[in-house]
């Protein structure tokens, strides 16, 4: 059993199912190759900025890092980074439908493989239902619309349930149709985002951003976080809570790593790349070069333009310029913010599908669900089908309190992408590399130690949270998984080594 769990697919069998049709008998095909490198940038910065810039900005400067919550998001998007050198190797070495899952399942074993995806699953699934949540409350207040149909005191949110209806059918129609609207609204919202960045520096006041790091401070009783609500780190140590200092500003960066959440979903975009030993490190990086620029210049000029105190919680960016006399601007602001949550929603559809179109493919999911539509050339029965429980999960289920999920989902991803990229070094070191991430093992060691650190500043009921959603995967995969993986024989005895096409 223990050698069943732990075999490897070989790297062959993926580079050959991208151009071979494969299990043909559950209607399995290739995906369409029509995707540039700017094509990925845009899916990226599609899915990244969104909820984390428009309002976690007031939220961690008002409560853990002040003025420095500058340094959080640069944290944060360092990271980020690194992990983003991980995945550029991978992906452009095994460019296919999956990402870390497929990484994983080549290198360090297929119940490895299988946790990374039905952790991604979580990751984006949540993502997407919370966000869909979002965008309700957005337009609600954009348009003064209902309550009751829209925004988090509706019993059913009929605005959520909408968008992730329209943007499901969106991604399962074709992946040109979902790059086509996804780089229109990505336009939109980066527009936007220059836009706060020119007119908000006018207001900029050195006076502002003193202290730039406020003094360290414990907290008072009453505004403790306790139990299972307080970081695991001091849940372990027993450390007194404190806000702000040092502690505060990496405190931020674990939860405004929200904000850069979702880039990953570019590597799932590899199989319909035109070249991704090129265009894969191009997306990959360029997105987050983009990213972290706009939301340390962002976060600079509005902590500029009012003293972190008075930030707002809500909506920061626009109560900033209400805050200097430039109410108007709230207006660009609320429709950057409805065309960002828009594309975000879209990209963890297309996302999810591909992930499940690779577990179809591997046969630890019933194939027949991730049958791929003969005319789209997309994978639509999981797309709708995932589509239908964000459906359900945004209109019934207020997910405030698991929004932390997205960020140890995504750690969780990037710690083993970055443990794949050593291990693949050391067991097929002749294997082509059209792109090799620097200064090998010392920057995938520095990138996974980053993201324990960052996941230790999650809640403790985040993490538990976490575990049970693993333990439940796991129970799927052991009596469904794991017995009818394409690489256990006719005999049932697994077969790791195995190279040539899956039957």
């Amino acid at each position: 059993m223990l050698r069943s769990i732990v075999r490897t697919k070989p790297v062959e069998d993926v580079l050959r199912q991208n151009d071979d049709p494969v299990g043909s008998h559950v209607g399995h095909t290739t995906l369409s190759k029509r995707l540039t490198a700017w094509d990925l940038m845009g899916f990226g910065i599609g899915i990244v900025i969104g909820t984390g810039i428009f309002t976690l900005t007031g939220i961690e400067a008002k409560s853990s890092a002040g003025p420095a919550i500058i340094v959080s998001f640069a944290v944060a998007g360092l990271v980020s980074v690194l992990a983003a050198l991980c995945y550029a190797e991978l992906a452009a070495a095994v460019p296919t439908a999956g990402s870390s899952y497929t990484y994983a399942y080549t290198t360090i074993g297929e119940i490895f493989a299988w946790i990374i995806a039905w952790d991604l699953v979580l990751e984006f699934a949540l993502g997407a239902a919370v966000v869909s949540r979002g965008w309700s409350g957005y337009l609600q207040d954009a348009l003064d619309l209902p309550t009751s149909l829209f925004g988090e005191t509706s019993t059913v949110n009929v605005g959520a349930i909408a968008i992730a209806l329209v943007l499901g059918v969106v991604a399962a129609i074709g992946i040109r149709e979902s790059k086509w609207l996804t780089n229109a609204l990505v336009v939109v919202k980066v527009s936007v985002c220059v836009f706060v960045v020119v007119a908000g520096i006018f207001f900029v006041k050195a006076a502002n951003l003193t202290p730039f790091v406020p003094p360290s401070k414990t907290l008072p009783a009453d505004e403790r976080l306790n139990g299972l609500a307080q970081p695991q780190w001091q849940w372990v140590t027993g450390a007194d809570p404190t806000a702000f200092g040092v502690t505060g500003v990496f405190v931020a960066a674990a939860v405004v790593f929200f904000a850069y959440s979702g880039f990953e979903a570019v590597a799932n975009l590899g199989e319909e790349t035109k070249e991704p030993a090129r265009d894969m490190p191009r997306g990959l990086l360029g997105t987050l070069a983009i990213c972290t620029l706009l939301y340390v210049l962002v976060c600079l000029v509005i902590t500029g333009m009012v003293h972190y105190t008075n930030l707002s919680e809500g909506a920061p960016i626009s109560n900033a310029f209400e805050q200097v006399g430039m109410g108007w601007a709230g207006i660009l602001v609320a429709v950057a913010a409805i065309a960002g949550l828009t594309s975000v929603i879209l990209v963890d559809i297309v996302a999810m599908g591909r992930i499940g179109f690779a577990l179809c493919r591997d046969g630890l999911l019933p194939g027949w669900i991730g049958k791929v539509h003969p005319r789209y050339q997309t994978p639509y029965r999981v797309t709708l089908g995932t589509t239908a429980v964000v459906m359900l999960l945004a209109g019934f289920v207020p997910l405030d309190a698991l929004a932390e999920m997205v960020s140890i989902g995504t750690l969780f991803a990037f710690l083993v992408v970055s443990v794949a990229v050593v291990v693949l070094r050391r067991t097929r070191p002749a294997m082509e590399r059209p792109f090799r991430t620097p200064l090998v093992p010392w920057l995938p060691v520095a990138s996974a130690v980053c993201c324990i650190g960052l996941m230790s500043n999650l809640a403790v009921e985040t993490w538990a949270r976490f575990v049970v959603w693993l333990v439940v995967g796991l129970l799927v995969y052991t009596f469904y998984g794991r017995r009818h993986s394409r690489l256990t024989d006719r005999a049932g005895l697994p077969s790791a080594r195995r190279v040539g096409p899956m039957r």
